[in-house]
């Protein structure tokens, strides 16, 4: 582990990182991830005995300070973790989002639950994904029971419309087989302050190798593959906006990136225990939604998270 070195975020925020070993074939360096956290987690984590860790979707990047600030409230430092190959952590644009197993980054998710507990203090782990990083949550918590206290998917990629490509996947997986649509990226980028190098907007490229992956980490969760033990909260918006040319109605107030009937869907699959939690005017990532609906995302999750402890 490298750091702590200053983080863009602001004075009384850092980054920390963890070097890899595990690799799937996509690296072109030696793998890193970044942890992103205020200075004075572990004297927060002293008075809680809690931390929350955030896992970003693709294409994506931490740097949610508001939603922190919340957590703050209850003394409970809320953790970002940049996965390799993407980030903070992008060591070479020709390998940026390469990943060809979803599974190589539970490398870095147990090593930075690790830190939590062996660093801060943590008695408690609360683990958060959004997107992808939902259906990385996911993957990770069915293979590790017991080691968080609760898991909550922020509008979790648990399904998606079209082909697995499993073969060209396989044998091509660098091919960009899609881009995604900027307009959500973009935004975002109005109303949040973050690094377009961390999280682009434009000429956001999906790869064959990581659209396979992807679908076979999606076909375990509709075959009950993936099992949560712990308490689940599946957050998302209250509908699904027009992701090819959404109006700017559905940018603000609704999921541009995802369906959210999917996740309706196959969250009992992943937990009979699952609880629902609906956003109205939520957006793809329900922490950057417009006030009403992002106060009530941070109020309910927080306050859901912490009575299970």
């Amino acid at each position: 582990m490298f750091g702590p070195a200053p983080d863009y975020l602001g004075s009384s925020w850092q980054a920390r990182t963890l070097f890899l070993k595990d690799d799937d074939g996509g690296a072109t360096r030696p793998d890193v991830a970044v942890l992103v956290h205020e200075a004075d987690a572990k004297e927060r984590v002293s008075r809680s005995g809690t931390v929350a860790l955030y896992l970003p979707g693709f294409q994506d990047s931490f740097f949610h300070t508001e939603q922190a600030a919340g957590w703050a409230e209850y003394d409970i430092p809320l953790i970002g973790l940049e996965f390799r190959r993407s980030g903070r952590a992008l060591r070479s644009e020709a390998s940026r989002d390469d990943i060809r197993d979803l599974r190589v980054r539970n490398e870095e998710i147990s090593r930075a639950i690790d830190y939590t507990k062996q660093n801060l203090g943590a008695a408690h782990v609360i683990l958060i994904g959004h997107s992808t990083g939902g259906l990385q949550a996911a993957l990770w918590a069915s293979e590790n029971p017991g080691v968080v206290s609760s898991v909550i998917l922020n509008s979790p990629w648990l399904d998606h419309n079209g082909p697995s490509l499993d073969h060209v996947g396989k044998t091509a997986p660098r091919l960009v087989i899609s881009r995604l649509n900027p307009a959500y990226a973009r935004n975002l980028h109005n109303a949040w302050h973050f690094n377009t190098a961390h999280k682009r907007v434009d000429n956001l490229k999906v790869r064959a190798g990581f659209w396979r992956t992807v679908r076979r980490a999606q076909a375990d969760v509709a075959a009950a593959r993936v099992r949560i033990h712990e308490p689940l909260l599946v957050a998302h918006s209250d509908r699904s906006g027009n992701y090819k040319e959404p109006s700017p109605e559905d940018l603000l107030t609704s999921d541009c990136v995802l369906n959210v009937e999917d996740m309706k869907r196959l969250a009992p699959l992943l937990s009979p225990k699952a609880q629902l939690l609906e956003i109205s005017g939520g957006r793809h990532d329900l922490a950057l939604s417009e006030r009403p609906a992002r106060d009530f995302y941070t109020r309910d999750t927080i306050e859901w998270a912490i009575r299970r402890r």
